[in-house]
């Protein structure tokens, strides 16, 4: 692997983790400055980066979907546990679901149409 593509390819969760705190703050009619988007993302950027270090501390492949799952729940729970504790309860079940879906079809979907292309190339 590129030394380089390690680096974009954090870059990119990161920045598809921000689309979804962005997302969310729309669909909420809540405001989506960058102070307000951070407040909603910087809980689920803690766990993607709890993710990525597992995920580069055991030497996964990070491009892989089967290490995107890992960064996913990583991401999701990580998200969750900081926001109850902020908030003094637990998130609501719909935001969870909610949430969980964004955030995996974010966080696999590029290792997974990667995986697709890397497939049909190599047939």
């Amino acid at each position: 692997m590129i030394r380089v593509a390690l680096p974009l390819m954090f870059l990119l969760d990161a920045v598809l983790v921000g689309v979804f705190a962005t997302f969310g703050r729309g669909a909420h009619s809540e405001g989506l400055g960058i102070g307000q988007v951070w407040g909603t993302a910087w809980p689920f950027l803690v766990g993607l980066v709890v993710g990525w270090i597992v995920v580069l501390a055991t030497r996964r492949d990070p491009a892989t979907v089967r290490s995107g799952v890992l960064v996913w729940i990583s991401t999701l729970v990580g998200g969750m546990l900081i926001r109850g504790i902020g908030d003094g309860r637990v998130p609501h079940w719909s935001f969870m679901v909610v949430a969980a879906i964004a955030t995996g079809v974010f966080l696999l979907g590029w290792r997974a149409l990667r995986a697709a292309v890397s497939r049909r190339r190599a047939a």
